[in-house]
């Protein structure tokens, strides 16, 4: 296990063990690549130690198939680690399939799902993937988002990612990284590619 040290003790009467097991809500944004990435390997080290874990695609399209999905479906029925389940927009839900005009309330029924399946604890680990554009763009209320997270019961640990996350947000989260772009293949013209972005 990792003994690194913390730059802070803080005041709180808790053990280093009882800080050590507190959930995590963690923040994944910014302009660059990587956000959803460094987020599913959060999910391969919860997958390892056994915990369930529920995967929550707001913005892709049920139809667009990302690498990590199948990996982490493939080792969740392995029965070797913790189980996975992956929830899409428009796949899933309890929503009957609509048009893609529908993404807002897609976006809103997906939210309610989570808030559902926190109160229930059904997963150690969420991911929450691209969830922050549902809040940019106000189809999901920010300050309702922090509440739910703020008061999770048990020891459910979140991680949130896309671009635009909002500033209470920000503040709620215990760890924050801002993915930055200093060079990208798409700045050349050149589209995504099989095996680095799918």
């Amino acid at each position: 296990m990792p003994q690194g040290k913390p730059e802070v003790v803080p005041d709180d009467g808790l053990t280093t063990r009882q800080r050590r097991t507190q959930p995590i809500t963690a923040v994944h944004t910014g302009p660059g690549k990587g956000k959803s990435t460094a987020a599913f390997g959060m999910a391969l080290r919860a997958w390892n130690q056994g915990w369930p874990i529920g995967v929550f695609q707001f913005v892709k399209s049920a139809k667009w198939k990302v690498g990590e999905e199948n990996a982490l479906k493939v080792l969740g029925a392995s029965g070797e680690g913790g189980s996975v389940v992956w929830h899409k927009m428009g796949e899933g839900w309890s929503w009957v399939q609509r048009d893609l005009d529908s993404s807002e309330e897609a976006a809103k029924e997906g939210w309610e799902q989570v808030k559902r399946d926190l109160a229930a604890e059904t997963y150690r680990l969420y991911v929450l993937d691209e969830f922050t554009y549902p809040m940019h763009w106000g189809w999901v209320d920010v300050a309702e988002v922090v509440e739910v997270l703020r008061n999770r019961p048990g020891n459910q640990h979140v991680v949130i990612t896309g671009r635009y996350a909002p500033e209470p947000l920000l503040e709620l989260a215990d760890l924050v990284t801002e993915m930055t772009k200093v060079k990208h293949p798409m700045d050349a013209g050149r589209k995504g590619q099989r095996g680095i972005e799918w």
